[in-house]
This record gives C-alpha cells, sequence and structure tokens, in this order.
C-alpha cells in the first residue's frame, strides 16, 4: 500500500533523495530566518547567551550548522539556528522566541527544512489552555485565522503530519506543519506567509497588556517545562544522533533549549 506523502517519516523522505545538494535552498531560507533575527534584536534588547559561544558555526560528525542563542527582558530565549548537511538533503533552520512572563503573547516558532523536499513549520505557541481560555483564544487566535486558511487552502503545500505526539499536541489552531517543491516561486511565497505572521506576532507584543504580578512565576513556569520538552521530544533529534552521536547530539538539544540559562546560570 502507497505511503501518502503527508506521513511519511523524515528518514524515508531522504532515503528516496539522500544526496541532493541543497546549499542553494540554505542561503535563501536562512536569510530570510537571519533577516528576522536583525529584526527582532533591533526590537528587543538581548544579549548572546555565553552557552552558545563558539558555536556561531561547528562541525560534528556528518552535520554542520550555526547556533546563536540571545536572553533579555522581553525575548527570554531567543534561538537562530540550523543544523544538517548542505550536500546531502538534509536541513534545519529555525528561529524560536520565547517571551518573557510578563505577557502572555504566545511564543513565536519559524522553521524552515529540506528533506530534500521544502519543508516549513510555524506556530504560535499557546500559553494559555486555548479550550477553556476562550478570551485569550479570540484575542491572539481570531486575527490569524483569515491567513491561516488562505495559506492551507493553497495547493502547492501539502499538509505533513508529525509523527512525534508530543509535538502535535502542543499544535495551536493556527499551526503550519507543510511540505513542497524545493524551488524559488514556493520559497518566495514562503517567505509571503512568514514576514506577515512575524508582522502580526510583533504588533500583538508592542500592544500587549501586562500580566498581573501574582501570575507571572506559574507562567514562567509553564514557560520553562514547556521549552524543555519542545527541545527534547522533538523527533529530528534522531537524525542528528545518527550523524553526530548520542552523546554530541543531546548537547546540541540542551544548548538549543538554554538548560543553562533555566537552571539560572
Amino acid at each position: 500500500m502507497p505511503v501518502s506523502e503527508q506521513v511519511k517519516t523524515i528518514t524515508q523522505m531522504l532515503d528516496e533523495a539522500p544526496d541532493v545538494d541543497v546549499r542553494a535552498s540554505w542561503e535563501s531560507l536562512w536569510g530570510i530566518l537571519t533577516e528576522l533575527k536583525d529584526r527582532l534584536m533591533a526590537e528587543f534588547p538581548v544579549e548572546r547567551h555565553p552557552s552558545s559561544e563558539g558555536y556561531e558555526y561547528y562541525e560534528a560528525g556528518g552535520f554542520e550548522g550555526s547556533l546563536n542563542t540571545f536572553t533579555g527582558p522581553t525575548a527570554e530565549w531567543l534561538v537562530h539556528s540550523w543544523i544538517g548537511n548542505r550536500s546531502a538533503s538534509i536541513l534545519d533552520m529555525n528561529i524560536t522566541v520565547w517571551l518573557g512572563p510578563h505577557i502572555d503573547v504566545p511564543h513565536l516558532c519559524l522553521v524552515f527544512g529540506t528533506v530534500p523536499h521544502l519543508f516549513h513549520y510555524s506556530d504560535l505557541i499557546p500559553r494559555r489552555d486555548l479550550a477553556v481560555s476562550k478570551d485569550y483564544l479570540q484575542h491572539y487566535y481570531e486575527g490569524e485565522n483569515a491567513a491561516y486558511l488562505a495559506f492551507r487552502g493553497d495547493e502547492r503545500f501539502t499538509w505533513n503530519v508529525s509523527h512525534g505526539t508530543y509535538m502535535r499536541a502542543i499544535l495551536s489552531p493556527v499551526a503550519h506543519s507543510y511540505m513542497a517543491e524545493r524551488n524559488p516561486d514556493n520559497i518566495e511565497a514562503l517567505r509571503g506567509y512568514v514576514m506577515q505572521r512575524f508582522e502580526r506576532w510583533l504588533d500583538l507584543v508592542r500592544t500587549a497588556p501586562p500580566v498581573p504580578e501574582e501570575e507571572r512565576a506559574a507562567l514562567r513556569a509553564r514557560d520553562h517545562k514547556l521549552r524543555e520538552l519542545c527541545y527534547t521530544l522533538d523527533p529530528m533529534n534522531v537524525l542528528a544522533e545518527r550523524a553526530m552521536g548520542v552523546e554530541t547530539a543531546q548537547k546540541m538539544v540542551g544548548l538549543r533549549a538554554g538548560f543553562e540559562q533555566l537552571a539560572g546560570r
């Protein structure tokens, strides 16, 4: 029985085309994320976290990449990173902003990848229980609904299902997870969708009402647990473990998740 493209594993996709040179795609996609990183750093006061010093470019096993982490009062943890093999099909590139507990705007996660098909995931990660927080849902997600439906209806992009049950459990109602042919037109379309989402999210941050002081400790504790689980339970970690070895891959996961910062170091 043929396997739908929607539910193929990353390993299956790579096995079908394991040695595609994706340098041109990396240059375009990493350029988009770097542009957004520069805008974030201009918007929010952050400093580079010492745990990622020396990882501006690194090689380990068959993988290479760049890991850049920052921290500040509004963007409590900002990650701008990529990992993969540009001559052998696989890339995972992301920018993620974990906000501080003085506001409860959803966290922002934007991911591009190649397997070697073009992959895109983005979400506004909820910080409240959407099933019972009606006002939160309406305030932060209703404004995204039309754009979400427009993207979901774009026939160039096929929905992709994560094989990780945890990763599916944290999806918001406006999460994007798509595969597409890897070509300049589709990359440009993704750029348009991502830039629109980024602008709407940034406006929410700028206009966010403050969280009451007495609620902030609980919100921060939830944020930190969410952050830990998002990184440690990502099914993509298996590919890094195969290429870099379990010990090195787990170290890189800890650096991306900011375990030192979570521990107050």
